[in-house]
């Protein structure tokens, strides 16, 4: 079995799961492509308004699938063809989705997994959950756009304990950090997961795409650049109908309904 990552549209509400059975769903090359794959699909569908990343049976994701390496891992051109391709193919479908992504992070969230979280906008663990990327006990560095996504998403000090000298850390301490939005018990992260996903598939769809190409194109402007010179159809919403509703909504004092 080379592991899985299956994908379902339920309402407005798109999970993403992670499946490698007796390998803490550790990402195989198949995995990757999958995930690729599934993002892809996600960002052309207009009937999305969230989605849900998770992996199964009590862990997110525990690095890559280290039982495949020696196939590829040890030439300059496959290695290389793996982490630009494969990998980094994978990771940046989730960075061009258009659609709020959660993260419901349980038990293992090592490397590859860190790497998958870092895409995700709003990340909730079970207290539980342990976070690292010890892969100098494996006798390689992370890959370099891989390693300035997670120095990114969980701040340069963060990043360099974890390659330099193998740390793990538990979710209360990646929350103090900054990297998990929230912590919770681990009989209750799904359904913390499940309240905050329901209640974002009832917010503005429209305005969530364009919060996100925001958060794109400013990702590594200077601040003293103007952000108007970046995004020239910023405001190219003033007409929209969902813009209407929910200032209508506001001045009718009742809930808004936003469609698709």
């Amino acid at each position: 079995m080379s592991g899985a990552v299956f994908f379902e549209v339920s309402a407005a509400l798109a999970t993403v799961t992670l499946s490698h059975a007796g390998k803490f769903n550790a990402m195989s090359r198949v995995m990757w492509r999958e995930l690729r794959a599934a993002f892809e699909a996600i960002q052309q569908r207009r009937d999305v308004r969230c989605v849900r990343v998770q992996g199964e049976n009590g862990h997110f994701c525990a690095g890559g699938d280290i039982s495949e390496y020696a196939g590829f891992r040890f030439q300059e051109a496959s290695l290389r063809d793996f982490h630009e391709n494969d990998v980094w193919g994978g990771l940046q479908a989730m960075l061009d989705c258009d659609v709020p992504i959660v993260a419901q992070i349980e038990g293992n969230c090592m490397g590859a997994g860190v790497e998958i979280a870092s895409c995700c906008d709003i990340r909730i663990a079970a207290d539980t959950a342990r976070f690292g990327a010890p892969i100098a006990k494996l006798g390689f560095p992370m890959a370099p756009r891989e390693a300035a996504l997670v120095m990114r998403a969980v701040g340069e000090l963060t990043a360099r304990e974890m390659l330099l000298s193998a740390a793990v850390l538990d979710a209360g301490e990646m929350k103090q950090r900054g990297f998990l939005n929230q912590v919770v018990a681990a009989s209750e992260v799904s359904a913390a997961v499940q309240e905050r996903v329901r209640w974002i598939c009832q917010l503005a769809p429209q305005a969530a795409r364009l919060n996100k190409a925001s958060f794109r194109a400013l990702a590594h402007v200077p601040p003293a650049l103007p952000a108007i010179n970046l995004i020239a159809t910023a405001y190219d919403y003033a007409a929209s109908e969902e813009h209407r509703e929910g200032i209508a909504a506001f001045l009718d004092k009742r809930p808004p309904v936003f469609t698709s």
